[in-house]
């Protein structure tokens, strides 16, 4: 039946004659050209294809990174502008999955990441505005994809690895890499490196106190790591507009608060809208508090502060 098939098929068959091969020949190749052209970069998965200015350290470069594996990644749950992002903390298998992991088996959505909704909410009323979303202390790009998402252009700092290669499967999932800058780097007040410490077992919970580090699981090994440091001005040029700066660096946030005083001073037009996150406890593992902070960012500017769980949101009222 097979061969008869094929003998049918080929007495059908009928050849296009030469000269309307020729004359084919230029629409097809202007069809190409066109289509060619017409392409979006946007989907292109390089996080540095499209930096808009020389920084003084590189980018994280996503294509020349290993990849991470096994990936497990989905959309999130309830949010205007939704966005997927890939788990780097699967939980106790089989004991005790990550509470997503359980969510996916169910075939639900991420639950949604309070940040990211907080992020896309101030955001909606930042459109249509030229500017920057900086995102110190990324993690897996929770807030950096948030923003993403709607249009707006981020710049992400994280210093663990295992996050980073979760950050750049987000830029691919999302189709976001004209528009988010990763640096593999921990903001501070100086330039240079710093030791850093990580937990086995979690990777939401890393930070420059080992203290600080430990604070929520003290049954977890912590790991000693020689990490980047850089301040945000050095980075971001005084030309650079930013909207908004987010910062949740486990107790190291007055320091990186520190290394933005020129950024911070800005006039009140042109000041970034801020969220850091204000733990006593964290911060005082740190050698610092949340008084210090409130009187440093008063010292630039920020006189309204309004507390919203453990993050400040800061305005020059």
């Amino acid at each position: 039946m097979a061969n008869a098939w094929k003998r049918e098929s080929s007495k059908q068959t009928k050849h296009l004659s030469p000269a309307l091969l020729l004359l084919s020949l230029p629409l097809l190749l202007l069809l190409f050209l066109f289509f060619f052209n017409a392409r979006s970069p946007l989907n292109l998965p390089n996080s540095t294809l499209y930096v808009p200015q020389v920084y003084p350290i590189p980018p994280f470069d996503c294509l020349k990174s290993p990849q991470a594996h096994p990936v497990v990644a989905n959309i999130v749950e309830n949010l205007k502008y939704p966005f997927l992002y890939s788990l780097s903390d699967f939980g106790s298998l089989p004991d005790k999955p990550h509470k997503n992991i359980v969510r996916l088996l169910k075939g639900k959505p991420f639950r949604m990441p309070d940040i990211s909704a907080t992020i896309q909410q101030l955001l909606e009323g930042m459109k249509g505005r030229n500017g920057l979303v900086v995102d110190v202390g990324a993690n897996v790009g929770m807030a950096s994809f948030a923003a993403a998402v709607m249009g707006f252009k981020v710049l992400a700092f994280e210093p663990v690895i295992d996050n980073l290669l979760r950050i750049c499967d987000g830029i691919w999932f999302n189709r976001v890499a004209d528009l988010v800058t990763v640096f593999e780097a921990a903001v501070s007040d100086r330039i240079g490196n710093i030791t850093f410490y990580k937990l086995v077992g979690r990777l939401d919970n890393s930070a420059v106190s080992a203290t600080g580090a430990k604070l929520a699981f003290k049954s977890n090994e912590e790991i000693a790591l020689q990490v980047r440091t850089i301040p945000l001005d050095e980075l971001i040029t005084d030309s650079e507009p930013v909207l908004l700066l987010k910062i949740d660096v486990q107790g190291w946030e007055y320091h990186v608060l520190k290394g933005a005083v020129k950024l911070l001073s800005r006039k009140k037009a042109e000041a970034p809208y801020l969220i850091y996150e204000e733990d006593e406890r964290l911060l005082q593992a740190s050698n610092s508090s949340a008084k210090e902070i409130r009187d440093f960012l008063l010292s630039v500017g920020y006189s309204h502060c309004v507390q919203h769980g453990t993050d400040a949101h800061c305005t020059k009222a």
